[in-house]
């Protein structure tokens, strides 16, 4: 079974595997820190949004190891922004090797997905890292991060499909898509813990957690930080409605492939 689908596949996932290669490996051409520099991205920002939110305005000082909370949560947020915002130009930015070559066109969309995954595995370890010098016991919960990873990879790439197949016919899906991530950013408890937003109001952090984003990255912390992190199935009793995200992330899946594969036949005139 297996090896009737690798055959089947083999083309599409040699383009891939170049396709990841090569997007890894010009990335940072050119620049003098080259790689270096999918560490220091993330690590700026932290060090940055640290000291205004953590040090100036005392947000989370209630929260253990509340340095590490705001960094997972800050490389969890680059990496659904890197798969999306790559994504979205990712079939109008290979137009003339379209033109050339007819290949499956999702495979170019999944390259970009592999390469953001790439810079969050090496982001992860220097989660692992700051979680060592704070302190944060190393558990068997660990794990089920796994899983939790796996989802924001679908749900982003769902995402990337169905905003790539727009944008060949309608470039405003850029800007608008902007637009979308910095509400989202601010919408999602990365720069502050959830429990501010249930003090104020319970409802609101309710509709916040049905976000898959921020389901993933506060059921992400709760496993690997902070057992007492407000999650939605500590928040919300209702085993149908703490489900939600989950089936937001199947139906966003079933229709972006769809649609991408409706469309994709037409890139190349398109374009």
């Amino acid at each position: 079974m297996i090896q009737q689908v690798l055959r089947r596949y083999r083309y599409s996932l040699i383009l891939l595997n170049q396709l990841v290669i090569t997007d890894f490996k010009l990335r940072y051409k050119g620049s003098f820190l080259g790689y270096v520099w999918s560490l220091l991205r993330p690590l700026a920002l932290f060090a940055i949004l640290y000291i205004v939110f953590v040090n100036f305005l005392k947000i989370g000082a209630d929260i253990p190891h509340f340095a590490v909370y705001l960094l997972f949560g800050v490389v969890l947020w680059n990496y659904f922004t890197e798969v999306t915002s790559n994504g979205l130009q990712a079939i109008v930015g290979k137009g003339d090797l379209m033109r050339k070559l007819y290949f499956p066109r999702y495979v170019i969309v999944v390259a970009g997905s592999f390469s953001a995954l790439i810079n969050l595995g090496i982001n992860l370890i220097v989660v692992g890292i700051f979680m060592v010098v704070n302190g944060v016991p190393f558990t068997w919960n660990l794990l089920l991060v796994i899983p939790l990873i796996i989802e924001l990879f679908i749900f982003s790439l769902s995402i990337a499909f169905l905003l790539s197949a727009l944008y060949v016919k309608f470039r405003d899906v850029n800007y608008i898509w902007e637009v979308v991530l910095q509400a989202g950013f601010y919408a999602t408890p990365v720069l502050y813990p959830i429990s501010l937003v249930v003090d104020r109001s319970e409802l609101a952090a309710k509709i916040m957690l049905m976000s898959p984003v921020a389901q993933v990255i506060q059921d992400a912390r709760r496993f690997a930080i902070n057992p007492e992190t407000v999650t939605t199935s500590t928040l919300i009793s209702n085993p149908f409605i703490q489900l939600v995200p989950l089936f937001i992330v199947v139906i966003l899946a079933i229709v972006s492939i769809m649609y991408f594969k409706k469309k994709s036949p037409d890139f190349a005139e398109e374009i």
